[in-house]
């Protein structure tokens, strides 16, 4: 015959048990919620590369670029300026992109001391931010499988979806 186990002996091993489940469910929620974050912080960071030149254009050289030669990762050509104070160039640079093509002209702003130009306008903006879309999917993932919130994954999910389709339509 085996002996009952006191009912205190269980009471206290099912009090242990709850505590250990609640610490671990802590401890992924947190653990997700700190990797949502650190992408978004990251998609965030990515696209403030050339996000603050196309947003903030108050007193930055704005102007025009003739695409003219195109290398394997930028392309080269003639500034025109728009704004008052930017002097004309002969040949400035940008990044070469699906959007970029030789004998384009594109609205660009010029980088603070250098002779790069990034694409200006809202086509700009949008591509700027584009990293900034593909961390909001990434991360509508964690949050909705990790997290267990579906709601927000889906509303994150869509908003990454709405910026890339955004920005693929007007670049």
């Amino acid at each position: 015959m085996i002996p009952a186990m006191p009912a205190s002996a269980a009471s206290s091993r099912q009090v242990s048990y709850r505590v250990s489940v609640a610490a671990l469910r802590f401890g992924r929620f947190a653990a997700m919620g700190v990797v949502a974050v650190v992408i978004l912080i990251a998609g965030v960071w990515a696209s403030w590369r050339t996000a603050p030149y196309v947003m903030l254009t108050k007193g930055r050289e704005r102007g025009t670029i003739e695409v003219a030669r195109c290398g394997d990762d930028s392309c080269s050509g003639r500034y025109t300026p728009i704004s008052q104070g930017s002097s004309g160039r002969d040949r400035v640079v940008i990044e070469k992109t699906v959007a970029v093509r030789k004998g384009q002209t594109y609205s660009v702003v010029v980088k603070p001391g250098s002779d790069e130009v990034v694409r200006s306008g809202p086509a700009g903006i949008l591509y700027a931010w584009v990293p900034f879309g593909g961390a909001l999917l990434l991360a509508s993932v964690v949050v909705a499988g990790g997290l267990g919130r579906t709601r927000a994954g889906w509303v994150m999910a869509g908003s990454g979806v709405v910026l890339l389709t955004a920005a693929f339509v007007t670049v």
